[in-house]
């Protein structure tokens, strides 16, 4: 096998593995509560990465990235694996985490607007697709029915909120450090920070115990290995894999991880929610296509 079609499949392996965090996040914090399940994950995924990856020497980072990068990076887990872990049901959490694939049309959007990124007019449909696939998604089996999302959203406002809030703190991350990272890659040191104020908030607030067992280890284990080794197979695809195989693949993950979840959580998910997770995939690649055939007409291709 060649490398670079190695490195492509090493790639892909990342897609899989992230496709699969919601369904583990939620496993995880039915055991072990949402922040220290949460402290947990990342602790093991920061062991993780020590092995795979190492520990940068971060004085040859850029201080704006060092400063920038741990506070949008930190601020977005939180987001993530508190969102996950408030979901009141299996079917929530699921929703929950297609709220926070808005990120990739937020981050097209970013980009144009503060990096100057140059697009065609399709990333206006693609935005408003996405935006609808998410009304389609939280207004039930109906499909767009204000009412029922209002109600949805109501039940569990901190869960909804979190998610929509990391999908825009991403985007303004992956928007900031494509400008100030100068190629480095902090994510070890990153993820050893989420740990640690996810640390901080579990000794401070009130919450009930973790409680280990043998399923928790398991979900904690898959869930760390999911988030470490996922970003070290990400590296290892964009470096050497095929670009354009991995950027489109990469915006489906919001179906394949509503399919992980639906089989490990065991939640049926209705043909609304299939639709609108179809449009937040078909939004995405939208806005992709909006930015590439941009860039393809001033190539003269």
């Amino acid at each position: 096998m060649k490398s670079q079609n190695r490195a492509t499949l090493v790639g892909l392996v990342a897609i899989v593995l992230w496709s699969s965090i919601v369904a583990l996040i939620r496993g995880v914090s039915e055991s072990l509560g949402a922040t220290g399940g949460a402290a947990m994950i990342y602790s093991v995924a920061s062991l993780f990465l020590l092995l795979s990856v190492g520990f940068p020497d971060i004085r040859q980072f850029p201080r704006r990235y060092l400063l920038w990068g741990s506070l949008l990076f930190v601020a977005y887990e939180l987001c993530l694996a508190l969102s996950i872990g408030y979901a009141n049901t299996g079917r929530q959490a699921i929703e929950v985490g297609m709220v926070n694939y808005l990120w990739p049309s937020f981050t097209m959007v970013a980009a144009i607007l503060f990096n100057r990124q140059r697009a065609s007019l399709i990333v206006i449909p693609g935005f408003l697709l996405s935006m609808l696939g998410i009304c389609w998604v939280l207004g039930g089996d109906q499909g767009v029915d204000l009412a029922q999302m209002l109600i949805n959203v109501k039940d569990n406002p901190l869960s909804y909120g979190l998610a929509f809030f990391g999908a825009v703190i991403w985007a303004a991350y992956c928007t900031v450090t494509a400008r100030i990272a100068q190629g480095k890659n902090g994510v070890t040191l990153f993820f050893i920070l989420v740990a640690a104020v996810l640390w901080l908030k579990y000794l401070l607030s009130p919450g009930a115990p973790m409680v280990f067992s043998v399923h928790a280890v398991l979900y904690l284990v898959l869930a760390a290995a999911a988030m470490g080794f996922g970003y070290a197979a990400w590296n290892v695809g964009i470096l050497g894999g095929n670009v354009t195989i991995l950027a489109g693949a990469s915006y489906f993950i919001p179906i394949f991880s509503a399919v992980l979840s639906a089989l490990v959580l065991r939640v049926p998910l209705s043909l609304a929610f299939w639709q609108g997770a179809g449009m937040v995939c078909a939004g995405s690649v939208l806005c992709w296509l909006a930015t590439r055939q941009r860039t393809s007409l001033l190539a003269g291709e």
